[in-house]
């Protein structure tokens, strides 16, 4: 068997995402399933749940170097199970995935490691809090953390410190992500503020911003006529924020969901219907980057707009991330997420 065509064995599950976005959408026989009114338990909920099917630990960032010039960062660890159990050695299987990037106005640089679980390569731990891929980590007790990544193009070393609470999405901590019932465990850490310094290929850049750590986790958190998705985290100069997604369905319509969260951490969920997100425009690949976003429960009205529109992850699984500003009724600057349009 060549090095392909093993990747493609040890990593089918999580490359087929790429199909609607999922095995997202396929059955979960034998794996827990979210259920409603979710008891969290911290910090061991920080960690794996090898019960489950799918998890990640997904951190995006809006940084500002000394002279203005707006840069975008992502770092994410994606689990991906064959069976729910965590297992020990290469027949254990769970299977890992991490993406990194970093998106300036005029370039876009894209990171990829793949792992097999249980033979140290690759995992995530709650006490203490760690989350690796090789030599790529997240670590810390989430008041305070440390995050790195490194590839040809590009590297960071980030620290980062909660000013807020966590928060937790839907009903708390349970999302629906459709009409037939479909949900996730679904909380967030939006209150990061970062600093630290980007390695690219003209050199050094000291930045600071705020960051946004989200976790989730599910087996089956798609519906099987569901092809993708379009989140938006949107940080507000007056010191709110805002998550809302829209979840693509063949019949053309979609299903949304959002939460207003305060400067003080205390949020209000929206369920379908309330979230109104309409593309505006398209880069040259058809893929939508500018958005009109509203929510007219909290007077919510802006334009979202890429920062570059050609913030393509070229990963295995592929799909759009990126940095953006945010006009119109409120201002301030967010992060992009869209599948479903390769």
């Amino acid at each position: 068997m060549n090095v392909k065509a093993l990747i493609l064995a040890l990593f089918l599950p999580v490359a087929a995402y790429a199909q609607g976005f999922a095995g997202l959408g396929t059955d979960a026989d034998g794996f827990a399933v979210p259920q409603a009114d979710p008891q969290f338990d911290f910090p061991k909920d920080h960690g794996a749940h090898p019960d489950y099917r799918i998890e990640w630990w997904y951190l995006t960032a809006n940084l500002t170097a000394a002279d203005g010039t707006p840069y975008g960062l992502q770092w994410t660890l994606f689990r991906s199970a064959l069976a729910p159990e965590a297992g020990e050695g290469w027949t254990a299987p769970q299977l890992w995935m991490g993406h990194a990037a970093v998106t300036t106005p005029d370039n876009h640089y894209v990171a990829e490691r793949l792992a097999r679980g249980g033979i140290g390569q690759a995992g995530a731990t709650a006490a203490p809090f760690e989350a690796w891929i090789d030599d790529w980590v997240l670590e810390g007790d989430w008041n305070t953390l440390r995050m790195t990544a490194s590839a040809p193009a590009f590297a960071y070393d980030m620290t980062l410190a909660a000013q807020g609470p966590l928060v937790f999405h839907g009903a708390a901590g349970y999302p629906a992500k459709s009409a037939a019932g479909q949900a996730s465990y679904y909380y967030s850490q939006p209150f990061f503020a970062i600093e630290g310094v980007l390695q690219l290929p003209d050199g050094d850049v000291a930045v600071t911003g705020n960051a946004w750590l989200d976790r989730e986790w599910s087996s089956q958190p798609l519906a099987d006529n569901q092809t993708g998705w379009d989140w938006f985290s949107l940080s507000f100069d007056d010191g709110n924020k805002m998550m809302g997604f829209r979840l693509q369905q063949t019949d053309g319509n979609n299903f949304t969901s959002a939460t207003w969260i305060t400067p003080e951490g205390v949020t209000m969920p929206y369920t379908d219907g309330a979230l109104v997100a309409t593309p505006l425009a398209v880069n040259d690949d058809d893929v939508p980057v500018r958005w009109r976003v509203e929510l007219p429960a909290k007077g919510v009205d802006v334009t979202v707009e890429a920062i570059n529109q050609n913030a393509w992850m070229t990963t295995s699984v592929p799909y759009w991330e990126g940095p953006v500003t945010v006009t119109g009724s409120h201002a301030g600057v967010g992060y992009l997420e869209m599948t479903g349009y390769e």
